[in-house]
């Protein structure tokens, strides 16, 4: 069952859509993620895993659904992903009790895709 890219597909149109007619802000957007996203001294794989978890404390599905895909291609891995998990329960209680394990769920969603169609960097086994 593939519902965190259900939620990604559900946004496809809307995004484009709010992307056209606000271009200017959008493209705004686009160069700070990709600022903030790029390897540096923290890598990708890990800030991707970063923001999957601070999309569990925002309670955000699209936010969780976008953040485990990067997260799986940028070669996140199990590991990584459930102690940035467990940070956001140790900052966030109760309501991370619900959204970190949805965030885990769309992780192990896309990081099976990944594994299965070749696509990111690499594809440790889970644990």
């Amino acid at each position: 069952m593939a519902r965190h890219l259900d939620v990604l597909q559900e946004l496809r149109e809307p995004t484009r859509a709010l992307r056209h007619a606000i271009p200017g802000t959008w493209a705004c957007f686009t160069n700070l993620h990709d600022a903030a996203m790029a390897d540096g001294e923290v890598p990708t794989r890990l800030k991707e895993a970063a923001a999957l978890a601070m999309s569990a404390v925002k309670r955000c599905d699209g936010c969780i659904a976008y953040h485990a895909k990067a997260a799986a291609r940028a070669g996140a891995t199990p590991g990584e992903v459930a102690e940035m998990l467990g940070v956001a329960l140790l900052m966030d209680g109760g309501t991370a009790s619900v959204y970190a394990p949805r965030a885990w769920d769309a992780y192990n969603e896309f990081r099976a895709a990944t594994v299965a169609t070749g696509n990111g960097e690499q594809a440790p086994p889970a644990r």
